[in-house]
């Protein structure tokens, strides 16, 4: 049974689902001859966002971590280089 009161995480303009939504219709009805309406592709964007978009977010934000740690650590070094005995 599908949770359709579990939160999505992400959220998308108008513009951004009419795009995503359009991008599901193609890929189903290209893929597996399956046509869809904007309603139904509505919903199957709705279901991706709920379940996998924390996901996505948790692994961009582990991925923007792992960048800055980096990141920072090279500053570390390079105020280190910097300093005067």
């Amino acid at each position: 049974m599908a949770r359709k009161d579990k939160p999505a995480i992400l959220e998308l303009d108008g513009a951004q689902r009419q795009i995503a939504a359009r991008a599901i219709q193609r890929f189903l009805e290209d893929r597996f001859e399956l046509d869809l309406g904007g309603f139904e592709a509505e919903e199957v964007l709705d279901f991706f966002m709920r379940e996998f978009g924390p996901l996505f977010y948790n692994k961009a934000i582990f991925d923007v971590q792992a960048h800055l740690k980096d990141r920072f650590e090279s500053i570390e070094s390079d105020l280190w280089a910097l300093e005067k005995s």
